[in-house]
């Protein structure tokens, strides 16, 4: 059973999330603040966190540094009643995998957290499919039925990296970390001209994905069924 974390400091909404997520099936726990989720987290460790980024004693941002600085792999979703741009680009640039923002119909949070779950799945495979087209990183192949080729490194880790997690939003950042590493020394539009090779390259396979430029974030990797 799945293991939720919801971090939310208004009473009512703490109550009514866990209500839900249990009633779906999902083992729950909350906490009020930042300091009081990472004191759960060591006594029962969440599969997905969920949490709101206004909160006091520790805030929303700071408890998803600290996450992160714990597990890089667990799944993150941010709520907030803020709508700008720059809170999502703050909040994924922290590590997040999805942003909400309130107030919102509970049913979506559990859709979203079904999302974020799936793609960790995917990733945790080292396989990925876009419908007939296969990625394999253990052997670093494209393949479709019987043909296989290969890409050229870089090129073959952008791909990976979106369609491991459809449907995510990443920023250039996140993506130049992600392949190239911390330490290149080029621009962010070292990942505008790979993600265009990538396009024209699979041009052909436009039915089955599609990497979507988010303007002013970054890009996301659509599959077909995603429609």
């Amino acid at each position: 059973m799945t293991n939720v974390l919801v971090v939310e400091d208004d009473a009512n909404m703490l109550e009514m999330i866990l209500f839900v997520l249990s009633r779906e099936g999902y083992r729950v726990n909350g906490a009020v603040n930042g300091q009081e989720a990472l004191e759960e987290m060591e006594r029962s460790p969440a599969d997905l966190v969920v949490l709101d980024v206004m909160m006091p004693v520790m805030d929303g941002w700071d408890l998803c540094r600290e996450l992160r600085l714990l597990n890089p792999e667990l799944p993150i979703i941010m709520i907030t009643a803020k709508h700008e741009t720059s809170q999502k680009v703050k909040g994924f640039g922290l590590g997040a995998d999805d942003y909400l923002v309130k107030p919102f119909d509970p049913q979506e949070l559990v859709v979203r957290i079904k999302a974020v779950l799936r793609r960790y799945r995917i990733a945790a495979d080292k396989r990925v499919d876009l419908g007939s087209l296969k990625l394999d990183r253990l052997r670093g192949t494209v393949s479709v039925g019987s043909d296989n080729w290969n890409l050229p490194l870089k090129e073959f880790e952008l791909l990976y990296q979106l369609a491991s997690y459809p449907g995510q939003i990443f920023l250039r950042e996140q993506l130049i970390e992600a392949v190239w590493g911390f330490d290149h020394e080029g621009d962010e539009r070292t990942v505008d001209v790979h993600v265009k090779r990538l396009r024209e390259r699979f041009a052909a396979y436009a039915h089955l994905f599609r990497i979507v430029t988010v303007r002013g974030l970054g890009y996301r990797l659509e599959m077909e069924c995603d429609d």
